[in-house]
């Protein structure tokens, strides 16, 4: 025999009692972490609507900018069809015309003027006077009203040659 049955019963009694001391702070441990104090709540709150708030502020910012692309594109589709209408008359003359597209939201002026260098030169000047053909310069403006209610004009310009008996 190795022991004493008194040695071995202190034994299992410490085995036990250190068994139960386990189980009691494991019992108190698990209890503060089954759910979540009312701070923790609130500031989790706080947090969600935070990044609520930024996220709905970013898609309405971008819904903005997507009508304004749109309106800036139609904008630009109109002053490419008026340019290409006024450009492709026959025989082009110097004057100017106006309108409105996409029920009046659009607005258009144009105008067909001769063109003048930036820089002219007085020989390159009296060379083109005695030729028979003119260069001329179609601008088109369009006009819309941004997102903001301020209007915005769109401008475009192309040149072309014209007979000058026909101006």
């Amino acid at each position: 025999m190795t022991g004493s049955p008194a040695a071995s019963r202190s034994s299992t009694d410490a085995r036990a009692s250190a068994r139960r001391a386990w189980r009691r702070a494991g019992r108190r441990g698990a209890g503060r972490g089954r759910g979540f104090s009312l701070l923790e709540v609130l500031v989790a709150f706080v947090v969600l609507a935070l990044v609520g708030t930024s996220l709905f502020r970013l898609f309405g910012g971008a819904l903005a900018n997507v009508s304004a692309s749109e309106d800036y594109s139609r904008a630009l589709l109109v002053a490419e069809s008026v340019l290409a209408e006024v450009s492709g008359t026959q025989p082009l003359r110097e004057g100017s015309q106006s309108g409105t597209a996409d029920d009046g939201r659009i607005s258009w002026n144009a105008a067909v003027t001769p063109y003048a260098a930036p820089q002219g030169n007085a020989d390159l000047d009296r060379a083109a006077e005695a030729m028979p053909l003119r260069l001329l310069k179609i601008a088109v403006e369009a006009t819309f009203n941004g997102p903001d209610g301020k209007p915005r004009t769109l401008t475009l310009a192309t040149l072309r040659l014209a007979q000058k008996d026909t101006l």
